[in-house]
């Protein structure tokens, strides 16, 4: 394993989450060369919900200083943007959760997905203002997790125009999302419907994320906004491919160490429930981290771990604080030694995810308070 991938501790630490910013970099520049294709060539949209997808929106902002805009969740994550330097465009996914919400619309350049009525009757009510944020319309499409049906989309568009002509918003745009992105066939028939719905009505329209630049590049060239995430940190969202597989590099690295090492004779079990008895003589090795610090609890024996740069196995049980680690032919094993979780190109973390029987980007953001973070040399 190449020691750049091996981030030093910090002094006093059991485990650490080390973050790339320019590791982002790079992957938004894949991103944005798999965009550019396309003629003209669409403006991205950064993700960084989830607090940048579990990597620290302060420590991810660095990397994403060339986006053309950042899209987070809800408000508050806009105005954090904005306190770690963001000067750009925000997209705000959630919009307004409630009418209080407006209290917050103070933000320049700022644009609202919107995806049901009520949001308009609470903007229907702020004052009128030079700089009133942008809007986007949210079609349900095919995935139906909110949005404006087919029926509807009409009629929150002629609401939004005249929102517009007393100031209320600013401009109108169209936005979907796929719910088969991943899938070879899993677009052209959620994007004709979505077309279709919004022929005729002015306005920019945003599509696209992850799954869909990389899986269907004929369809980033008829959207002018793209809305990569899990790919801006080195995630592929492609079954079957990981992302040092689409020149992607990983932006966390999840490090633990190895605080004592054992042997275990042939017969004898370690940890809960024995849930794992050594079939011969062997070392094995602890590693403080567990569930506690979020690493998945129900990954099982197989799992793959990086210790003194060799790939091995978890055995057992996860616990709250520790997990068991085969030290086969790995004689130098020592307390102390680091051992690598997920995020190195050896051991990315979607390889982690389908050993658990999850996904990556449930890994990512399921990391506990009490795993510190650190950017990466």
């Amino acid at each position: 394993m190449n020691a750049r991938w091996l981030p030093s501790f910090v002094a006093g630490t059991r485990i650490q989450a080390s973050v790339d910013a320019d590791a982002i970099a790079h992957n938004l520049a894949v991103i944005r060369a798999h965009a550019g294709a396309a003629s003209p060539a669409p403006r991205i949209w950064a993700t960084a919900k989830a607090d940048a997808y579990g990597h620290g929106l302060s420590l991810a902002m660095p990397g994403l200083g060339q986006a053309d805009g950042i899209a987070v969740q809800q408000l508050p994550e806009a105005h954090a943007c904005r306190a770690a330097g963001w000067q750009g465009p925000i997209l705000v996914y959630g919009g307004l959760l409630a009418e209080e919400d407006i209290a917050q619309l103070d933000l320049a350049d700022l644009h609202l997905v919107i995806s049901h009525e009520a949001q308009l009757d609470w903007l229907a009510s702020c004052p009128p203002r030079p700089d009133a944020p942008a809007v986007w319309l949210r079609y349900d499409g095919d995935i139906r997790l909110a949005g404006f049906s087919d029926e509807a989309y009409a009629r929150a568009y002629a609401r939004c125009t005249a929102l517009a002509a007393q100031h209320r918003i600013g401009a109108i745009g169209h936005l979907s999302h796929y719910a088969r992105a991943e899938d070879e066939d899993g677009v052209a028939e959620a994007d004709a419907r979505f077309r279709q719905v919004i022929a005729g009505l002015p306005g920019l329209v945003s599509t696209c994320n992850s799954a869909a630049l990389l899986r269907h590049p004929g369809h980033v060239c008829a959207t002018d906004w793209v809305r990569p995430g899990i790919a801006l940190y080195g995630v592929s969202p492609l079954a079957g491919i990981d992302g040092p597989a689409l020149g992607l590099r990983p932006a966390m690295t999840l490090t633990a160490r190895l605080f004592a090492v054992q042997t275990l004779p042939a017969g004898a079990s370690i940890g809960y429930r024995a849930a794992f008895v050594a079939s011969r003589d062997m070392r094995v090795g602890l590693v403080s981290c567990g569930y506690g610090d979020g690493y998945p609890r129900h990954a099982g024996t197989g799992t793959p771990v990086l210790a003194g740069g060799r790939r091995t196995r978890l055995l057992g049980r996860v616990t709250m604080d520790v997990m068991i680690i085969d030290l086969d032919g790995i004689d130098h094993a020592a307390p102390g030694m680091p051992v690598v979780l997920w995020g190195t190109p050896d051991l990315p973390v979607e390889t982690v995810a389908a050993s658990a029987g999850t996904i990556a980007a449930e890994l990512l953001t399921g990391l506990t308070a009490r795993v510190p973070f650190t950017a990466r040399d």
